[in-house]
C-alpha cells in the first residue's frame, strides 16, 4: 500500500512568494545590504534600458558607449531628458530611467536616514564601546541613591577622574537623574551605559578589563553575586587581573567564599553585618553614627597609609607631638596593621603610617623637635554607669547587635519579637556570655500607651528595620514608629535618644534630623565605606577593626567624666589622651556638632558638656 505524501511536499512556491522571502532575509541583513541590494537593481535597470535603446535604434548617433552612459547618469541624476534629445522612443525610455533614478535615490536617502537614526537612538542609549584606562566602573544605578557617586567625586580631590555607570535603565534616564541630584565637577566625567550587568557580553563595552576598579551595588544580592561572577568572567577572558572588585552583600549566608575572593581581587562588604555594629556602638553614645559618618565620608577627613620622612627612630608617642594637618593612628609594618600602638614603639622607614587627615599627602611633620614632657593632668578612673537599652523590631542582625553592644549596658528591652524558641534559646546564649537581662515587653508598638510606658523604661531606643519586606514599606513602619516617638518624648519631657536603622537615602530626607536621633541607612554608609575602600583596599582590615567589639574601637568620652574641662591645646590633648591609650580624633560639642583632625598648635576650650571622638580599646 502506497503513503500518499502531504500536501505540503507537493507545494510549489510562486515567484512573488520566493521574492518576498529574499527580500525578507536581505532586510534582517540590516542597510548595507538594502543599499547594495538597491544599486545593483538600479545599474540593471539602467543597462536594460540602454540595451533597448540600441536594440530599437533609438539613438540616432550610433554610439553605443554614449548610450549606456547617458542611461546611468539620467538614473543618477533623476534628470529627464529635453524634447529635443532624441526621438520618441528614446524619450520614453530615457524618462523611465530617469523616474528609476528618483525613486532609487528616494529610497537611498530613506535608508542612510534611518540607518543614521538608528545609530543616534544606538548611541542614546549608551551602547558605544568605553575608550577609557585606569577609570572606576560602578555596575547598578538606583535613582535616590547618590552617596556612592558623591563620594567618588570627593575622593577624585581635583584630580581628573572618570567613573562608568552602568545598569539597565536607559542611558538618558540616568545621566538626568544624575545631573539633577550630584554637582560634578570639570575634573569628573561620568559615563552612563545601558548594559545587563550580569551578562560578561554586555559588560564589554564598559572597558572593565582596563580599569582600576569595579564597584557593585545592586541592592538584590542574588544580582550581586551574579554580576561579581559576570565580571570575573569577563577579566579572566580578557586577563585584567590586576582589577579590583568591590561589592555589597546584605546577608551574611549570602557572603563570597574566600579562596575565590582572594585569587579574583574580590571585597564584599556585608551591609547588615556592618550596620549592626555601628547600631550597638551607637545607641548609647549619641553623636557617634554622625562620627562615624564623618570618619567615613571623604568629605573631611579619612583614614589613609602613607609613607612619611623623618619617623625612622621616632616613638609613635613623638610623632603624634609632632604631626600637624592629620593625626596619626597607627602603623602597617611588614603586612601588619597596627592601630594605637604603644607610645614608645620605636618607628622604622619603611612603616607606612595610618593617618587621619583631609588630604593624602597633608600631614606635615614639625621640623622642631619637641621634647615630650611628662603628663600632668590626671584623668580619673572612669567607671562605667549600667544602662538599659530597648529594641524595637527584629531582623537576623539582632544576635550580632547584642554581641557588640558596650559593656555598660546591662540590660536590654525586647519589643516585637516574632522569634522561633530557637532563635531565643541563642539570643538568651549571648546575653549570658555577655552578662546581659534581656526582658521580652509583650505589646502593640503601634500603640501610644505603650510606647509612652516603653519610652519611661529606658534612656536609649533603637528601632530595626524587618528586612523581610519591601525596602519602602520597612522604611514606612520605621518612619511612624520614630515620629510617635519624638512626640512622647517632647510631650512628656522625656530625654531618650533613638537610634534608627532605614534602608533607603532618600527616605531619611522625609523625617529630617530631630533631637538625640542618630540614623543609620543601609545604602549609604555602606556606599561611604566602599568607595574608601576602592581607593585604598588596604584600609579594609582597618575598618573591620573599628566596628569589631574587638580591639580599637570609636568612643565618645565625656570631657566632664575625664574632669577635663578648660582651655587646652591640640598637642596637650593628644598626649593627655594617649596616656591613657586613645588616639584623639576630635571632638563633639552639646548641640551634636563634631570637627575633626584639628590643627595642631589650635586652642580648645572643652565644655562639660562636650565629648572627646576618640580611638581605642576600652
Amino acid at each position: 500500500m502506497k503513503t500518499e505524501k502531504s500536501s505540503s511536499e507537493h507545494r510549489r512556491f510562486t515567484i512573488k512568494e520566493r521574492l518576498e522571502y529574499w527580500f525578507d532575509n536581505r532586510v534582517t541583513r540590516g542597510s548595507l545590504s538594502l543599499i547594495r541590494v538597491l544599486i545593483v537593481i538600479s545599474i540593471l535597470l539602467a543597462l536594460v534600458i540602454a540595451a533597448l535603446i540600441i536594440a530599437f535604434r533609438f539613438n540616432e548617433k550610433g554610439e553605443v558607449a554614449s548610450v549606456y552612459w547617458d542611461s546611468i547618469a539620467t538614473l543618477i541624476n533623476a534628470w529627464m531628458p529635453s524634447f529635443g534629445d532624441g526621438s520618441m522612443g528614446y524619450l520614453i525610455l530615457m524618462s523611465i530611467t530617469a523616474i528609476g533614478g528618483l525613486l532609487f535615490t528616494s529610497v537611498l536617502i530613506g535608508i542612510i536616514t534611518s540607518t543614521i537614526e538608528e545609530k543616534i537612538d544606538s548611541l542614546k542609549r549608551g551602547n558605544s564601546l568605553v575608550l577609557e584606562r585606569n577609570h572606576t566602573v560602578v555596575l547598578g544605578f538606583y535613582p535616590g541613591e547618590y552617596t556612592l557617586l558623591r563620594q567618588l567625586v570627593l575622593a577624585a580631590a581635583g584630580r581628573p577622574s572618570c567613573v562608568v555607570v552602568a545598569d539597565q535603565m536607559e542611558r538618558e534616564e540616568m545621566e538626568q537623574s544624575i545631573s539633577e541630584n550630584l554637582d560634578v565637577p570639570k575634573n569628573f566625567r561620568i559615563i552612563c551605559r545601558t548594559a545587563e550587568i550580569t551578562d560578561p557580553a554586555s559588560l564589554e563595552k564598559c572597558s572593565i578589563d582596563t580599569c582600576k576598579t569595579v564597584i557593585v551595588s545592586p541592592t538584590d544580592d542574588m544580582r550581586t553575586i551574579k554580576t561579581i561572577l559576570a565580571v570575573s568572567a569577563l577579566l579572566e577572558e580578557k586577563g585584567g587581573s590586576e582589577v579590583s572588585v568591590n561589592a555589597i552583600i546584605y546577608k551574611a549566608e549570602h557572603r563570597f567564599p574566600s579562596s575565590i575572593a582572594e585569587a579574583n581581587k574580590i571585597s564584599t562588604l556585608q551591609t547588615n553585618i556592618i550596620l549592626a555594629k555601628m547600631i550597638a556602638h551607637s545607641c548609647t553614645q549619641t553623636g557617634l553614627s554622625a562620627a562615624f559618618r564623618e570618619i567615613f565620608d571623604f568629605d573631611g577627613s579619612e583614614f589613609y597609609f602613607v609613607r612619611m620622612e623623618g619617623i625612622d627612630g621616632l616613638s609613635f608617642e613623638n610623632l603624634m607631638m609632632r604631626m600637624d594637618k592629620g593625626t596619626p593612628a597607627g602603623i602597617l609594618r611588614d603586612g601588619e596593621i597596627m592601630m594605637n600602638p604603644p607610645a614608645d614603639l620605636v618607628l622604622s622607614r619603611t612603616d607606612r603610617v595610618l593617618v587621619f587627615a583631609e588630604e593624602r599627602d597633608s600631614a606635615r611633620l614639625e621640623k622642631k623637635e619637641v621634647p615630650v614632657k611628662a603628663c600632668t593632668k590626671t584623668l580619673p578612673v572612669m567607671e562605667e554607669v549600667p544602662t538599659g537599652t530597648v529594641i524595637i523590631g527584629y531582623n537576623e542582625t539582632l544576635s550580632i547587635i547584642l554581641h557588640e553592644l558596650p559593656e555598660n549596658v546591662s540590660d536590654v528591652y525586647l519589643v516585637g519579637q516574632k522569634t522561633a524558641q530557637e532563635e531565643k534559646d541563642e539570643l538568651q546564649k549571648i546575653a549570658d556570655e555577655r552578662n546581659l537581662q534581656l526582658h521580652e515587653y509583650q505589646g502593640d508598638p503601634e500603640s501610644e500607651s505603650f510606647l509612652t510606658e516603653l519610652a519611661q523604661t529606658s534612656e536609649h531606643i533603637v528601632i530595626l528595620s524587618d528586612h523581610n519586606l519591601d525596602p519602602e514599606e520597612a522604611d514606612m513602619e520605621v518612619i511612624f514608629l520614630l515620629i510617635n516617638l519624638r512626640d512622647i518624648r517632647k510631650r512628656h519631657g522625656l530625654n531618650f535618644n533613638i537610634t534608627v536603622e532605614m534602608q533607603k537615602e532618600a527616605n531619611q530626607n522625609l523625617i529630617g534630623h530631630g533631637d538625640h536621633t542618630d540614623y543609620l541607612v543601609a545604602t549609604s554608609m555602606s556606599s561611604l565605606i566602599l568607595a574608601q575602600v576602592a581607593e585604598s583596599p588596604e584600609l579594609l582590615d582597618v575598618f573591620r577593626e573599628l566596628l569589631s567589639n574587638e580591639g580599637n574601637e570609636l568612643y565618645l568620652k565625656s570631657v566632664a567624666q575625664m574632669h577635663l574641662e578648660g582651655q587646652y591645646t591640640v598637642r596637650e590633648l593628644r598626649q593627655i589622651m594617649l596616656k591613657k591609650g586613645y588616639i584623639l580624633l576630635g571632638d563633639l560639642d552639646k548641640e551634636k556638632y563634631s570637627t575633626l583632625d584639628r590643627r595642631l598648635n589650635d586652642s580648645v576650650t572643652l565644655s562639660g558638656e562636650d565629648f572627646l571622638i576618640v580611638l581605642g580599646q576600652n
